[in-house]
């Protein structure tokens, strides 16, 4: 069924439903974890709302931009490739997770997050579709 769904759905759609769940997800994880950073640094009063507040839109912004990346290099590869399998899954993991480690401009924390992320992501793809 989801296979029939990937191929009449545009790509934009799927990217964009799956940064709204996942970048819905980040949010509450920043919710549910921003009062504890927030006591743990000292915060109180309105100092420790905007610390929240701020940490809510942070996590649920990184999380909808990684799951946007790999959602649409992934729909983009299927789609190009006119194949469904465990390579588009891989490869966008990997653009994912260099994506993620783009920041801190180190080539070595780069590769490690890209192998990491395509490892995690290729291991849930098999564990879906087994």
């Amino acid at each position: 069924m989801e296979e029939e769904l990937t191929s009449v759905v545009p790509c934009s759609s799927i990217v964009v439903e799956s940064v709204l769940r996942v970048g819905t997800a980040g949010a509450l994880w920043g919710f549910c974890s921003a009062p504890y950073d927030a006591r743990k640094k000292g915060l109180t009063g309105i100092s420790q709302a905007s610390f929240v507040a701020k940490s809510v839109g942070k996590f649920g912004f990184q999380c909808g931009l990684v799951a946007g990346i790999f959602v649409m290099t992934r729909c983009g590869l299927q789609r190009y490739r006119k194949q469904n399998d465990q390579i588009n899954t891989l490869i966008a993991g990997a653009v994912a997770g260099a994506a993620v480690a783009a920041r801190t401009r180190s080539w070595t924390k780069m590769i490690g997050m890209a192998c990491i992320v395509s490892a995690f992501s290729a291991a849930a793809d098999f564990s879906r579709t087994n």
